[in-house]
């Protein structure tokens, strides 16, 4: 046989390089946050980058301790639980800010005529989540405006929207771009109070991390893995439409509300947080990352690896990294 066609011979004889298998757990269930890995899988850049990349439901684990302690390579995390999570000392960094603004509000009855201010939230009903995170920003927001920051709270988590509108509670938190949306939609009328406009500093509410050991261990693939997911965003970005209908199409029925999921892309699109003007989508912003965690440490809320609230102020430098992200 001829040299050549024995070489080919050879080569058609080994068995492809298989993927590398990698999975992403999502900090919630699947919505339009997550929408560009859903994007980067259903265009195949994840399998084109040699990747085999499995995205994990939520479960009542936080994607952050998954990440952390290495039973998830990558997760989505929300911004205050990755703070508050690393300010402790746990394994992750964060690798793109999947969005780039604050998208939560404080929100209440759009017919409510004696809520006009923060000040007037003053011994109100506060439907909660259950986070030291909110008692700290709903105090701030109250005494900027002048009040004493004081109010009930009732733990209900995602039943506080329902308790909003039947008048059960007076106030509560909500993302603009998927329950403010929502409740467009369903017709009933809100009015909010932005955190920025009390005191409140903006910051990305959503990150894209990594589990810090094996990024250490594994540059090339995290390399080809947060380009491939920055993709799948940018292109949402673009086409909000189209990629809304991949994200329904990859979750098997789990998105029952078409209407609501192109709102959502919409939202995210029209209110810039998806990208900044002039600057790659998913750019780590490091004024927001100092920015919201020194508001959380002057708060008391971030705790060091033995439960203790920091004396001083975390350096945030090694929190994060852009060294993965296309320019």
């Amino acid at each position: 046989m001829k040299p050549v066609l024995a070489a080919l011979a050879l080569l058609i004889a080994l068995p492809a390089q298989a993927a590398e298998k990698l999975t992403v757990a999502l900090d919630w269930t699947p919505n339009t946050n997550h929408v560009g890995l859903y994007v980067a899988q259903a265009k195949g850049w994840f399998a084109d980058a040699g990747l085999d990349v499995e995205i994990l439901p939520y479960t009542d684990t936080s994607s952050g301790t998954l990440v952390a302690t290495g039973v998830a390579e990558f997760g989505i995390l929300s911004a205050v639980g990755f703070h508050s999570q690393r300010s402790m000392g746990a394994d992750m960094t964060a690798v793109m800010a999947v969005v780039q603004h604050e998208t939560g509000r404080l929100v209440f009855n759009g017919e409510r005529e004696d809520i006009q201010r923060p000040a007037d939230l003053d011994g109100l009903t506060y439907a909660g989540f259950g986070s030291a995170w909110e008692n700290a920003l709903i105090s701030s927001i109250i005494r900027h405006d002048g009040g004493k920051g004081t109010f009930e709270t009732v733990t209900l988590g995602t039943s506080a929207y329902e308790a909003l509108a039947n008048g059960s509670v007076d106030f509560t938190l909500e993302v603009s771009t998927w329950e403010g949306v929502n409740s467009e939609l369903l017709g009933r009328p809100q009015r909010w109070f932005s955190y920025a406009d009390y005191g409140v500093p903006d910051q990305h509410t959503t990150f894209l991390g990594g589990n810090a050991t094996w990024l250490a261990a594994n540059p090339a693939t995290a390399e080809a893995f947060v380009k491939a997911a920055q993709r799948g965003y940018a292109f949402a970005a673009d086409n909000p439409d189209e990629a809304a209908d991949m994200l329904i199409a990859g979750t098997d029925g789990m998105l029952s509300n078409p209407e609501l999921v192109h709102a959502s892309m919409q939202a995210l699109v029209d209110g810039g947080f998806l990208r900044d003007p002039g600057e790659p989508v998913g750019l780590i912003d490091p004024e927001l990352i100092s920015g919201i965690t020194a508001f959380l440490f002057e708060a008391g809320i971030l705790r060091d690896a033995n439960g203790d609230v920091h004396q001083e102020m975390p350096d945030v430098s090694g929190w994060y990294t852009n060294e993965y992200l296309a320019d």
